[in-house]
């Protein structure tokens, strides 16, 4: 606005010069230029990010003054001021927001609210909401196109992408993007979408202009090692996807996990960061960041610093070094690329609990952490310039972001325990290594079996887990507390506690925070059904299934009441459930040669005792969203698991080819 004031006046003094025509055009012009110039200049600064986006449950207005964060179970957005460090409001959205992304003129937030399954238009500064768009079931990831008029929103259980309008609210396409699409990245000119297939660790590349998917990019293992206690295994739960700041490469956040040794703590979960090469989109395995290896800080003892779950990464403007937020153990490891690559600085045990996502400044001196759990913001100076040799250090303390907690004190301890493999604050696990949610991603499954001392065991999920009776694919535990066993035995913790002995106070309430957390009916709900109508009621053909499964079929049988399990019937004379009650227990035909009887434990005072090939009725509520199947995981579709069948596991053998695929349509449609 100055410069053209000053070309007015300019062309004023010409006027009032009555200076010669030629001289009048060709200020006239260097108007034009200049107007043009201002033109563009706006047009850039309407242009967006000028670099490539990903989805994260925190983000900066345009401008960089201004900090949005997904609150998450709280069901809440907080606008923080980042100048002077405190919220300015908080604004209620819709159940479990996880992601936004805010509109180039900086008023309007888009927020993906995971469980009301659509994404909220909101007005930043009256707070209130425009709009709402269902755009699938547990929408995660929201990107936004260059231009600000399409959104990119992946819906976890539904498998699909949705475009959308951000004018008219409107979905314009939904893309397959796998089974359970979550971290969404787009390039800087808005022309590549990379999508990760959640649980199986691919990256769909999908082109925006043709809307068709261009390229399935896969992470390979980790090879085994002779040292179990070195970094190997299967990828899995990408939590984050970040292009470097060239647009060339890719760094996916994710676990590695070794199913092949018997699950102990220091031999199962590693953290790693892989590098996808988009000119070949193939993955540079060189480039691979993990523990031992690149991952490899030294405490004052020498020995290497254990990390766990990676939750994200960024980079500094100019691409020399990354910035990686380890959420399980709640640490900030510095890579400096320009030399090497590995991590040369760490921030162990940052403030906060769980940090989930991070936004670099626009100076790129300062990182802004989001910590989900304790609801609050950590702020971490980082060198730049002169100083880029400098250590990151945290600035000050967290920043709370709401005014009320939803959870009660002790659903909140529960929370976060289920999350830390900070073994500092927190007895579970050792040397933090891993914590519940390492295996039972987002509280369910991470689609693997590990390898135990009875045999191979499929991941189970935890909905509805303490109204489906006994625990355990054997049903060898009865009571909550009976967990011990797996707290000492595969996450390393409590080795101070007798399991045979009444649990102290101090560690029982460990186990009470934990319950608390896991019986909320929102901590892990039953997944909603893609194979359902629009509507959400039974297609024919599960209807018909539905009267084969309480028919014909005999499922019923077994799978009985609301929770569809007959586990619940496991009870003594006084009706308390109870592992002496064995009743319940099933041979199905699925005994495995690697399966072997179970001697009890002390917490059962070893009267638990269980012969191979009998398992436990898990519950059918949400099974399609469970696969693999069976306790070793040995059927990878329900098909399979009919396959298997016979007439041990219901009366399936007379079925005809149309009554088994009415029946799979129905397993598919319970929920």
């Amino acid at each position: 606005m100055v410069r053209m004031v000053s070309l007015q006046y300019f062309f004023q003094l010409q006027l009032q010069n009555k200076r010669s025509f030629a001289l009048k055009l060709v200020a006239g012009a260097v108007a034009l230029a200049a107007l043009a110039l201002l033109s563009a200049c706006s047009m850039n600064d309407e242009q967006g990010p000028s670099g490539p986006q990903s989805g994260s449950s925190i983000v900066l207005s345009p401008g960089g003054e201004t900090l949005y964060v997904a609150n998450g179970d709280t069901n809440s957005v907080s606008v923080v001021d980042a100048a002077s460090r405190k919220v300015i409001k908080e604004i209620a959205v819709g159940k479990e927001p996880k992601q936004l992304t805010v509109s180039l003129d900086g008023r309007t937030l888009y927020v993906t609210c995971r469980y009301a399954d659509s994404v909220e238009w909101v007005d930043i500064e009256s707070g209130k909401l425009l709009g709402t768009l269902k755009t699938g079931i547990e929408p995660i990831g929201i990107v936004q196109s260059p231009d600000g008029t399409l959104l990119y929103v992946s819906n976890y259980r539904s498998g699909t992408v949705s475009v959308v309008d951000t004018e008219k609210r409107k979905i314009l396409s939904q893309l397959a993007a796998g089974d359970n699409p979550r971290a969404v990245a787009l390039s800087a000119d808005g022309k590549s979408l990379y999508v990760s297939d959640y649980l199986n660790a691919n990256t769909l590349a999908f082109d925006t202009v043709s809307l068709k998917e261009s390229e399935v990019m896969k992470l390979s293992p980790s090879p085994d090692q002779a040292d179990h206690k070195k970094s190997q295994g299967i990828p899995n739960t990408v939590e984050q996807l970040r292009l470097t700041p060239d647009g060339k490469s890719i760094w996916e956040a994710h676990l590695l996990t070794n199913t092949d040794s018997v699950i102990q703590f220091e031999e199962v979960i590693f953290p790693a960061l892989s590098v996808l090469d988009l000119g070949t989109h193939q993955e540079k395995p060189k480039d691979r960041k993990e523990l031992f290896a690149a991952i490899d800080v030294k405490d004052k003892f020498g020995k290497t610093t254990i990390v766990a779950n990676p939750t994200d990464v960024v980079f500094s403007p100019d691409g020399s070094k990354a910035y990686s937020l380890m959420g399980g153990s709640e640490d900030l490891l510095t890579f400096d690329l320009a030399r090497g690559g590995r991590a040369s600085q760490m921030i162990h045990h940052l403030p906060g609990d769980f940090p989930v996502g991070m936004v670099l400044s626009p100076k790129g001196d300062k990182l802004y952490i989001h910590n989900l759990n304790s609801h609050d913001l950590t702020i971490v100076a980082i060198g730049t310039g002169e100083e880029s040799g400098q250590a990151a250090r945290v600035e000050g303390k967290p920043v709370p972001l709401i005014s009320k907690d939803r959870l009660s004190p002790e659903q909140r301890l529960g929370k976060t325990l289920f999350y830390s493999a900070n073994s500092d604050d927190f007895p579970l696990t050792g040397s933090n290594w891993m914590s519940c949610v390492s295996c039972h991603s987002d509280g369910q499954v991470d689609t693997l079996t590990l390898t135990t001392a009875k045999g191979p065991r499929n991941i189970p999920s935890n909905v509805l887990a303490f109204e489906t009776g006994l625990f355990m694919w054997d049903g060898s535990r009865d009571d909550f507390d009976d967990y011990i066993h797996t707290i000492q035995g595969e996450m390393g913790g409590m080795s101070d506690v007798d399991p045979s002995k009444p649990i102290a106070a101090d560690k029982q309430k460990i186990f009470d925070a934990l319950e608390a957390y896991m019986r909320m009916p929102d901590a892990f709900p039953v997944p909603e059904s893609p194979y359902r109508t629009e509507d959400g009621k039974l297609t024919p053909e599960a209807e018909q299934g539905k009267i084969l499964f309480e028919g014909k079929a005999q499922c019923i049988a077994c799978h009985a009441t609301d929770v569809m399990t007959d586990s619940v019937k496991a009870a003594d004379s006084q009706g308390k459930l109870t592992t002496d009650n064995t009743g319940f227990l099933h041979d199905v035909g699925t005994v495995s040669k690697t399966d072997t009887d179970y001697a009890g434990d002390a917490r059962g005072a070893f009267k638990n005792k269980r012969i191979r090939g009998r398992y436990d009725t898990p519950t059918l509520r949400g099974i399609y969203a469970t696969a693999p199947y069976l306790h070793d995981g040995s059927a990878a579709t329900l098909e399979d698991v009919l396959k298997r069948a016979g007439d041990k596991h219901g009366q399936t053998s007379s079925l005809s080819a149309k009554e088994i695929n009415n029946l799979i349509a129905y397993l598919k449609q319970i929920q």
